[in-house]
């Protein structure tokens, strides 16, 4: 392991070699010789199965690569992915911590020895491949992002995920320009609140599907130009309705199964589908014929397993072209609630149960 950065009375310490300094009580060599905090606690699986197999133990902090920072978390974002890990269903990365949790908020407190940007004490959040449900967590450089002076580490943490996602989908790999048209499913989700914002914020007409009247209404408060109640109306007809038979530009798609032919139906000539979850299902049935006929572009992407140079361009992107919306208040995380990390199984249990908005937030630290 490489050379470590620490935190000793506010300043930056270096340390090389095989000498071992004690910068304050609690941090100690650990784990073959790099600074940090023994142990932390952290959510950790007794099994996979159900919310309760989570509980708040303790582990060894995690050590960060020299290409990494190490974080004190205070706030942590829940994503559905976590839930889906906790069963069994969606496991880690080669190489990523074992721990749930895809993006925290917090203050660096340990460089790795390649690091440049960040020092320590910035705040930042970050997009993990794991590790979030704990009290540090690791992230390589390139994947934190500074934290707007007008939010809050609760809002900070429900933004890298869901920023990342829709850039890479619906901007990036969706083709989403000024002036087009695009449809979001789940619009009230925590993916679906930022795709409608940061749609519109783009100059776009945004509709959206969702499944209750108030889902409905929190969907128009996000400025969603149409909004469609799945369970009582067909999406497709009402898109061709108020589009005058043309469809939209873009579908972006995280329920598949039988959806996903009906996209295919609501899109326009050259219309471009892109799924980014399979909530009822990953096989479908599909006209090819449609789609040569109106020359559709049928793609997705999952993020978690892309490789770090890969998520550190995209932040760098949001960092330069959507960051500033956050900044300026244009653009704002829909938080439903958040909860003490200690009350995890609860917060696993209302993100399944599907009646929440918006995203769900563990604070960690104060």
């Amino acid at each position: 392991m490489g050379k470590i950065a620490v935190s000793v009375n506010g300043r930056l310490q270096k340390t090389s070699g095989n000498s071992i300094h004690f910068p304050k009580p609690g941090f100690s060599r650990h784990n073959g010789g790099v600074f940090g905090i023994k142990t932390m606690r952290a959510i950790l699986l007794n099994d996979f199965g159900q919310p309760d197999v989570m509980a708040w133990g303790e582990c060894p902090v995690p050590e960060p690569k020299d290409d990494e920072v190490l974080i004190r978390v205070q706030a942590a974002g829940i994503n559905r992915a976590d839930t889906m890990q906790r069963q069994g269903k969606y496991p880690p990365p080669e190489g990523a911590s074992a721990i749930l949790g895809m993006e925290v908020a917090g203050e660096i407190t340990a460089l790795g020895t390649s690091v440049q940007r960040w020092k320590i004490g910035d705040r930042v959040m970050a997009l993990l491949a794991g590790g979030g449900y704990a009290e540090y967590a690791t992230a390589p450089e390139g994947q934190c992002l500074p934290v707007p002076e007008n939010l809050t580490m609760i809002e900070a943490a429900a933004l890298p995920e869901a920023l990342a996602t829709v850039w890479a989908n619906l901007f990036e790999a969706g083709g989403l320009k000024t002036g087009e048209t695009a449809l979001i499913h789940g619009g009230s989700s925590g993916i679906g609140s930022f795709a409608i914002q940061m749609g519109k914020l783009h100059g776009a007409k945004i509709f959206a599907t969702a499944g209750t009247a108030e889902k409905c209404e929190v969907c128009r408060k996000l400025g969603a130009d149409l909004v469609i109640n799945h369970r009582e109306q067909d999406f497709v007809a009402e898109i061709l309705r108020a589009t005058k038979g043309r469809g939209v530009d873009v579908v972006l798609d995280m329920v598949g199964g039988d959806y996903v032919p009906r996209n295919l139906e609501a899109l326009a000539p050259r219309g471009r589908h892109v799924s980014i979850a399979t909530q009822k299902g990953r096989s479908v049935s599909i006209d090819l014929r449609l789609v040569m006929q109106k020359q559709l572009v049928i793609t997705g992407s999952t993020l978690r397993a892309r490789p770090p140079q890969e998520k550190a361009r995209l932040l760098r992107a949001i960092e330069a072209q959507a960051l500033p919306w956050v900044a300026s208040g244009r653009l704002n995380p829909l938080i439903y609630n958040d909860y003490k990390i200690n009350n995890v199984v609860e917060a696993h249990k209302v993100m399944e149960s599907g009646a929440h908005f918006g995203k769900l937030v563990f604070e960690v630290a104060s």
